[in-house]
């Protein structure tokens, strides 16, 4: 298959980076990846392409090292996805998130001004951006007044995409990314805390999960489906920013009944909520609006919710009944 492009992938071995970097491979693209610490080490996400990739270290707390990257490659396009993804960690560490963050994301788009004034350049915001009282569902208009340091941070980062796409020019346009999830997501996150919880228990190797509020709605979404959006936004004539979500709102507690189902247990004996977990509830349902996408990208999220609960939980059944640990 012939090499039909040059793609620069920041943080290319998280679960957005690897799912875009098997599609991407899938096409034909010559693609490079960025990497925070040594590059010989084991990448489980990125086991099925590995041999395919160019890998490139940047830690996006040393400066010049993400934009000597860019120099260097020369992309046609570019995805920023690096960056630190736990809201809740923002709290214990503001300054060194807003540093990754704003940070790593001004100096992208220093360097793409420098040194790749071409490329076609997608970077990842997050609905955090338009915080705990936005109304419900969410767009591209929506007012923006984040809530907790990780939202500034993005919000920061979405700005200078604006900026850059006004003022110099350049192709830019930032994913406001509603919750996604996969096999791949790390534990410390609900939907898989969840998922892996269930697997555990149906196994015999627990008895019960710990949560906070059931309440709470969140609008999941695949990963593997938002990857698609991005790669659709890239190929847009005109860069613009969109909201890449279901647009759909499920409870925790949809989440969990949906997973013990999967395994046919009942949950009540197996669930526990432990009030130093339940935050006080949202001023509004975090759901996003995707009509931009979907009108102008042609994007919509595929994967039923009901289909990624059952992905995961069956990938944490695996994992699990073979003695498997991720991170």
């Amino acid at each position: 298959m012939s090499v039909s492009r040059r793609v620069l992938i920041t943080g290319i071995s998280g679960q957005d980076g690897s799912y875009l970097a098997e599609l991407l491979c899938a096409e034909g693209a010559e693609v490079h990846g960025t990497l925070r610490g040594p590059l010989a080490r084991e990448l489980p996400n990125l086991s099925a392409v590995r041999e395919q990739l160019v890998l490139h270290e940047a830690d996006l707390d040393v400066p010049g090292q993400l934009g000597g990257v860019v120099a260097e490659v020369e992309p046609a396009e570019i995805y920023h996805l690096a960056g630190p993804a736990f809201v809740p960690d923002s709290w214990r560490a503001p300054s060194l998130t807003i540093r990754a963050i704003a940070g790593g994301g001004a100096e992208l788009l220093a360097a793409v001004r420098d040194h790749a004034a071409e490329a076609h350049v997608v970077v990842a915001s997050s609905r955090e951006i338009f915080g705990e009282a936005a109304p419900s569902p969410q767009d591209e208009a929506t007012i923006c007044a984040p809530s907790s340091p990780y939202g500034v941070a993005k919000l920061s980062v979405h700005q200078l995409v604006a900026l850059a796409r006004e003022g110099e020019g350049l192709h830019v346009s930032s994913a406001i990314l509603f919750n996604h999830e996969s096999p791949r997501r790390p534990e410390r996150y609900i939907s898989r805390k969840v998922s892996r919880g269930v697997a555990a228990i149906s196994l015999g190797q627990a008895q019960e999960i710990v949560l906070g509020d059931l309440s709470a709605v969140r609008d999941w979404s695949a990963a593997s489906d938002v990857v698609r959006g991005l790669q659709a936004m890239a190929a847009e004539p005109e860069p613009s920013d969109f909201v890449l979500a279901s647009g759909v709102g499920h409870t925790v507690r949809e989440l969990v009944d949906t997973a013990f189902a999967i395994v046919g247990i009942d949950p009540e004996a197996h669930l526990r909520v432990d009030q130093r977990f339940v935050r006080e509830h949202e001023a509004s349902d975090p759901v996003g609006d995707p009509s931009r996408a979907r009108e102008r990208l042609r994007w919509s999220a595929q994967v039923s919710f009901a289909e990624l609960v059952g992905e995961m939980v069956r990938a944490d059944l695996a994992e699990l009944g073979a003695g498997v640990t991720r991170s």
